[in-house]
This record gives C-alpha cells, sequence and structure tokens, in this order.
C-alpha cells in the first residue's frame, strides 16, 4: 500500500529562503530517484505540487521547487512577471538558484543523489533546462511548454537525456526558437526528443489553462502523450534502481 507524505522544506540561496514541497511514499526507507519539479510563473502553486505528489505515487522521491524564493504564489499577471521577470532576464543568478534546489534534494535521506531527473512547466521547462545545460548530475530533464531559449553562458556539458515537449501554437516560443534548440541539441551532442504537437497553445499539461489572450489552452491529447513519453523516459533510467544491474 503507497502511504504518501509530503511537507515543506527549507533551503537557501545566498540570503534568500526557499520552501520547497517534498512528498514521497513513508513506506520506502531506501534512498530512492529523486523527480524535481520546476514551477511556471506562478509559483510553488497547487498544479506543482500535484506533481511532485504524482511522483511519489510513482515510487520516486517528487521535489517542487521554490524558484521564486519564500514560498510566494503571485496571482496577477503583472505579479508573476515581476517576479519571473527578473530571473528570466539574469541566468546566471536563476542558475545560482536552482542549484540551491538542486543541492538540498541531493542530501536528503531518502534521495540517491546519484539518480535525480528534472520536469518543468513554461518557466519551469526553461528553468529545467537550464539546469541541464550547466551539466548537473541529472539522468533527465523534461520540459513541458517550454521557453526554450539558451543562456549565453551554460556551463558544462549536458549529461541528461532531453525531452522537450512542445506545443506548435505556442505564442512564446516562435518557431525560429524551435530551429534554434534544435541546433543548439546537435551541438551538445547529447541524448534529445523533441515532441512537437500541431493546433496546441502555451501551457497544454495545465488543464486548468483557458486564456485565448494569453494563448494559454489545455490540450488533452497533447498532455497524456507528453505524460506517457515522461513515464517511459524515467522507467528507462529507474526501473532498475537498487538491483545489482542498476
Amino acid at each position: 500500500m503507497t502511504t504518501i507524505t509530503t511537507q515543506t522544506f527549507d533551503y537557501q540561496d545566498g540570503e534568500t529562503n526557499c520552501v520547497g514541497y517534498l512528498a514521497y511514499d513513508e513506506a520506502v526507507t531506501s534512498a530512492r530517484p529523486a523527480v524535481l519539479v520546476n514551477h511556471a510563473w506562478s509559483g510553488r502553486d497547487d498544479f506543482a505540487e500535484g506533481v511532485a505528489v504524482q511522483m511519489a505515487a510513482l515510487g520516486y522521491v517528487g521535489i517542487a521547487l521554490d524558484n521564486y524564493g519564500g514560498g510566494v504564489r503571485p496571482e496577477t499577471v503583472d505579479e508573476k512577471m515581476a517576479l519571473m521577470g527578473p530571473l528570466k532576464e539574469d541566468r546566471q543568478a536563476l542558475l545560482r538558484r536552482l542549484k540551491a534546489g538542486y543541492d538540498a534534494a541531493a542530501a536528503m535521506d531518502r534521495v540517491d543523489g546519484n539518480a535525480m531527473a528534472v520536469v518543468g512547466f513554461c518557466f519551469g521547462g526553461l528553468c529545467t533546462l537550464d539546469m541541464a545545460r550547466a551539466g548537473l548530475d541529472l539522468k533527465a530533464a523534461i520540459s513541458y511548454h517550454g521557453l526554450l531559449d539558451a543562456p549565453e553562458h551554460q556551463g558544462g556539458g549536458i549529461k541528461a537525456d532531453i525531452l522537450a515537449c512542445h506545443g506548435w501554437d505556442d505564442p512564446m516560443v516562435p518557431a525560429e526558437q524551435v530551429v534554434a534548440f534544435g541546433e543548439e541539441m546537435v551541438a551538445a551532442g547529447c541524448d534529445w526528443t523533441l515532441m512537437a504537437f500541431g493546433n496546441t497553445k502555451h501551457a497544454f499539461m495545465v488543464p486548468e489553462a483557458n486564456d485565448a489572450d494569453l494563448g494559454l489552452k489545455y490540450n488533452k491529447t497533447a498532455a497524456d502523450q507528453s505524460w506517457a513519453a515522461t513515464f517511459d523516459l524515467l522507467r528507462k533510467h529507474f526501473e532498475m534502481h537498487g538491483t545489482d544491474t542498476a
């Protein structure tokens, strides 16, 4: 029987206190693979926490990071942009924040620090790809309707398997950015997959997404296929965890 326990935890990025969200099966006492969750522009919200719980139900440790700090949850578009904008513009500061969350997760007793993956949505997709670009020790990095533009300074080589799930009609990611992303991945020499869904806009993974002005629209078909690809990739890396052949 799976018994999921959830709790918040604090970690630091310099003077900024961040409040992450941890989900795990309390019946499992050995260190397990972890799946980090990078939130969208709404902060570490119910959706991000729900994904962490979903990962825990699959047998992983689910950890929703707090990339804004303080556990804040902006509500209006202006509030969201005010928090996301500075991090989007200063990718080095963003990477420090992301590394703080990664390090905090890797240090947990319940987590096997050598068996970690990360997923992210929208702004969180950019965060996820930046973690991989920086050469963090990740088995998989999965972006859903993420911003695909690369930072000027990327750091180490990509170690993770990359999966980018993209809506072709996403107004926030023009076609030339998708092409540039593909060229970037080829140059990096990593294992990567781009899933592009026709007739699909931004935020297609989020059931509540429905804002024509911003180009946000849930698409169940694209979401279901993205989740299926995600679970396959996680199984590829973690199914044999803890066995002699792992």
